[in-house]
């Protein structure tokens, strides 16, 4: 017996499904459910926001998102980062209802259950739609591992400890620290 090959979900398909309820994604063509994060992750969530928002009111050069956001990526990914960059020079991707084309930066934090996708598949879309930097951040080992997914799609440019600090080109003068990213 042959089994039935169906063809992948769109955007569209996307789009239908109610706002109220679980939180969902399409990667791929195939719709995942996104359970909620545990509170570490939202913690560290928070605090990568917290810090990127302090900065852009200082200096008003984009706008900061968090999930739940719609990243339309292309006729079937629409992802929701946990937190997205869009430089004003790329405000043209954002629509009403959300944003349509590759942000600046993603930021991705590692769940138990979703780690593998955000790892590998949604990293390789966010490469082939042309996002530009890339953070995956992992709660259990304290590392942040930073992509330029237009360079090296594969293999991070850095990686940075609790006890370190970086900066992002999107960020001018600004220096993250690990520390502040991990705080519990």
């Amino acid at each position: 017996m042959n089994a039935v090959q169906l063809p992948p979900l769109t955007v569209e398909d996307y789009r239908r499904l109610p706002e109220t309820g679980p939180r969902y994604q399409l990667i791929e063509g195939d719709i995942f459910m996104a359970p909620a994060p545990n509170r570490y992750h939202q913690d560290i969530s928070g605090n990568i926001q917290f810090t990127l928002q302090s900065y852009l009111e200082k200096y008003p050069i984009g706008k900061l998102y968090n999930a739940p956001f719609d990243v339309y990526l292309d006729e079937i990914n629409a992802h929701q980062p946990d937190l997205v960059f869009i430089s004003k020079q790329n405000y043209s991707v954002l629509t009403d209802a959300g944003l349509e084309g590759a942000p600046d930066l993603v930021v991705e934090i590692l769940s138990p259950k979703t780690a593998d996708l955000d790892r590998k598949v949604k990293r390789r879309v966010y490469a082939r739609s042309g996002v530009k930097e890339f953070w995956l951040v992992d709660p259990e080992t304290t590392l942040v591992h930073v992509y330029y997914l237009q360079q090296d799609a594969e293999h991070p440019a850095a990686t940075f400890g609790e006890k370190e600090e970086f900066a992002s080109p999107h960020f001018p003068g600004l220096k993250i620290k690990g520390s502040r990213i991990f705080k519990r």
